[in-house]
């Protein structure tokens, strides 16, 4: 294993310098590594192809197969992230608050970067080059382990982010990627003290959970996605059957596909018999309770499916008597990702809206559009389903913090 301490204090030293480096070069390195994607895409795509061969072979699942996988659609993707987080607005140096004081110390609150951002995640390369940019975009160093089925792809990609910095006269280290797939480094990672600032772990309840439980360092949880629709008696049918099946089957393996259909009794004779069609029709394995198997071809739910991120075509279907009912079904399964209702009841929506305990709460839209992307944010750096510092997705602008610049002229208290 690598000397992980030596690359812990040379991307600690590195921070500084991105941190005092201006928006302008940091600019720039957004700039080639826009560039250097779209001029190295058959080296990313050579990589990843080796990688795809040993998903095969190791027998991953089609979850994190999806997931891995880098075509010129993705790699696009990475590119128009890219431009978007370059040409955001600025949060560093920006303003957060200021006052006059009666002795005339004048006190400002102002936007500054964490500083050492540590990077823990599973499957998804573009989650390479979306950590690299936005950790740039807000003046930070970050130091990025990826898992061993993606190492070939996330190796190249971090190649690029370096060369970008060095491009723009910035130090290579700024962001580091460990290429050494022994879990001990995660181990290392989370206990950096003084060294690493903030670490974010993004990937199954395994890998989150070994962070939480080992980590001296403060941690921002991407914690899994249990997300619901809970159809209301006053939902427009049509309506309510297409966000259903977006938010299942667009992407099962996102984190912010639905997993569990709430529908209230009083709708379900009506719209069940044909969702369970629809659903059917694309291999949708439905996994209902008592009532909604009256409705539905599925099999009887357990105990377990309530609770879990399926990752994949499986759906989990449930009748409630209200929307009471319904939220107290989503507190307890819940895992504070994103939870939506379809109505049409302005009432309903807004208590739904109020009164769900989550990062993203809908009316009337799927849940698949949790997403930095979608947001606005260009990319995220993972989605916080916790409460301190951020929650939801984090783009540039959640990656800092403030300090007090106080200008004083003499001022001695008394």
């Amino acid at each position: 294993m690598a000397d992980m301490a030596d690359i812990f204090k040379r991307v600690k030293k590195a921070s500084r310098e991105i941190a005092s480096a201006g928006a302008l070069r940091r600019r720039g390195v957004l700039d080639s590594l826009s560039r250097l994607l779209n001029e190295e895409r058959d080296a990313v795509k050579a990589a990843n192809a080796l990688d795809m061969d040993y998903a095969r072979e190791s027998g991953l699942s089609s979850a994190m197969t999806d997931r891995l996988r880098l075509t010129d659609k993705e790699i696009d993707s990475m590119i128009k992230a890219v431009e978007e987080i370059k040409n955001q607005e600025e949060a560093v140096g920006s303003s957060a608050g200021g006052s006059l004081r009666p002795n005339g110390l004048r006190i400002e609150r102002v936007r500054v970067p964490l500083g050492v951002v540590g990077m823990v995640y599973e499957s998804r390369p573009n989650v390479t080059v979306d950590s690299a940019a936005l950790c740039v975009k807000s003046g930070n160093a970050a130091v990025l382990r990826g898992g061993k089925e993606a190492v070939r792809s996330n190796t190249v990609l971090a190649s690029l982010v370096r060369r970008a910095l060095k491009e723009n006269g910035l130090p290579e280290d700024c962001v580091y990627f460990v290429s050494d797939t022994d879990r001990a480094v995660i181990g290392e990672m989370a206990s950096a003290r003084g060294y690493i600032d903030v670490i974010i772990p993004r990937g199954g309840s395994g890998l989150i959970n070994y962070v939480a439980e080992n980590a001296k360092i403060p941690v921002i949880m991407h914690d899994k996605g249990v997300c619901h629709t809970f159809i209301d008696k006053y939902a427009d049918r049509d309506m309510a059957m297409r966000i259903a099946f977006n938010a299942k089957v667009q992407r099962p393996s996102a984190c912010n596909a639905m997993e569990t259909l709430l529908v209230h009794k009083d709708i379900a004779p009506d719209i069940l018999p044909e969702m369970s069609v629809m659903f059917k029709d694309v291999g949708v394995d439905l996994r209902c309770d008592g009532e909604a198997l009256k409705y539905m071809d599925g099999r009887p739910a357990i105990e377990e499916d309530w609770g879990t991120e399926f990752h994949d075509m499986i759906l989990a279907v449930r009748v409630v008597s209200d929307m009471d009912e319904a939220m107290d079904h989503i507190a307890r399964y819940g895992s504070g990702h994103s939870e939506a209702i379809v109505t049409e009841n302005y009432s309903n929506a807004r208590k739904f809206l109020e009164e769900t305990d989550a990062a993203a709460v809908y009316v009337n839209a799927s849940t698949r559009f949790t997403d930095g992307g979608e947001f606005g944010l260009g990319a995220e750096i993972g989605i916080s389903t916790q409460k301190l510092h951020v929650r939801g997705p984090m783009g540039a602008a959640d990656l800092t913090t403030t300090k007090y610049m106080i200008y004083g002229s003499g001022q001695l208290r008394s």
